[in-house]
Order: C-alpha cells, then structure tokens, then sequence
C-alpha cells in the first residue's frame, strides 16, 4: 500500500468553504421550512387574539373551549358553560374563532 494514499491532499482547502456553504445552506433550509412558518403562525394568533371581542369562541392552551365575555390588556373573562366564567391570560390563547359566535 502506498503511503501517499493515506495523507491528507495539502491542495484541498476548499473543503473547509464548501463545508461552511453546506452548513449555511442546511440552516437557511431549517428557517425556510421551520422557524419561518412557525413566527408567522405566532404573529397571525397574536393578531386574532388583540382583535377578539364579546362573543368570540376562543381555545386555550390547556384545551378549554369557551365564549369571550369581557378582556383587559393580560387576561380574558372566558364562560366555559351556563354561568361558570374563568379568566385566562391572553398568552394562553391558542386560537380565536370569530365566525362561530357563540350561541
């Protein structure tokens, strides 16, 4: 076997480029399909949540299902059955469906 085989090329410094251009392209690939999709997501429940009023069905994170009745600048009054109202915070509110009004 010949020793030259097992030596490293002394001519090969692109490697070290063309590994930062991959390492660069897997991370824009990364943002593209996953962080970016998932801020949008966030911002367009942000927006439903600042715009939510009186009668809005809403969800929260814990998985309650209820129908707006008053909100302030952190927390909701949420009635969640006949007569049976919970405040929540706005963060925990997960999505707001201002279609389906409540009955």
């Amino acid at each position: 076997m010949d020793i030259t085989l097992l030596m490293a090329d002394p001519e090969g410094g692109g490697g070290a480029f063309s590994s930062f251009i991959f390492l660069g392209l897997i991370f824009f690939i990364f943002w593209f399909f996953i962080i970016r999709p998932q801020s949008k997501k966030q911002k367009e429940i942000q927006q439903k949540v600042s715009d939510m009023k009186k009668g809005d069905k809403i969800v929260t994170s814990g998985g309650m299902l209820g129908i707006l009745q008053q909100s302030d600048e952190e927390t909701a009054l949420v009635e969640i059955d006949k007569e049976v109202k919970v405040r929540v915070l706005k963060s925990s509110i997960v999505d707001v469906n201002p279609n389906k009004k409540g009955s």
